[in-house]
């Protein structure tokens, strides 16, 4: 009987002591989720979502973009806050162009229609933001200049007139 006694004792004793769990792979871990979300971090609340036809150009600025309308050109498309607005192989030539070449018509008609929606937000609430006239750019880098002369002209024609250009941070 006192040797049945003393397993059923030293039982009672390894349950009743506290245990230890190794958490520093539970550590690492953590410190690795932090480090990508810090990376990934974007101060400006400004986010832009680029269309895979679009190659970014690198720079080494650092300044931030503001907020404004975000305008994405391709060779064949533009987009306008994600919606797309014109393509080029699909739309005649005669109904993208006025003005002997310089301005696009559906990016201009979908630039306006964004400006007067803000300018009436204004008039409604008190607390919406102004209209800024900010037309964020992001510009495939294979793009000629005068096709981007033409994407700016129309800009500043429909009330745009602050250009700032989305481009890569030299590291990325």
């Amino acid at each position: 009987m006192a040797r049945g006694k003393s397993i059923k004792s030293r039982r009672g004793r390894k349950g009743a002591g506290a245990f230890d769990i190794d958490i520093t792979s539970l550590l690492d871990i953590l410190t690795i989720l932090m480090v990508f979300l810090l990376q990934s971090y974007n101060s400006s609340g400004v986010v832009i979502n680029v269309p895979k036809e679009i190659e970014i150009p690198r720079s080494s600025s650092e300044t931030i973009n503001s907020f404004g309308v975000n305008i994405q050109v391709s060779k064949s498309q533009i987009w306008i806050d994600d919606k797309e607005v014109m393509n080029a192989t699909t739309t005649d030539d005669s109904q993208l162009f006025d003005e002997g070449g310089r301005r696009i018509i559906p990016l201009f008609n979908e630039l306006v229609k964004i400006k007067e929606t803000i300018k009436q937000s204004e008039k409604l609430s008190p607390k919406a933001k102004p209209f800024s006239g900010v037309a964020n750019l992001v510009v495939d880098k294979s793009i000629k200049y005068d096709y981007l002369r033409r994407v700016m002209y129309t800009c500043a024609a429909a009330g745009y007139k602050e250009f700032k250009f989305v481009v890569l941070a030299q590291g990325n």
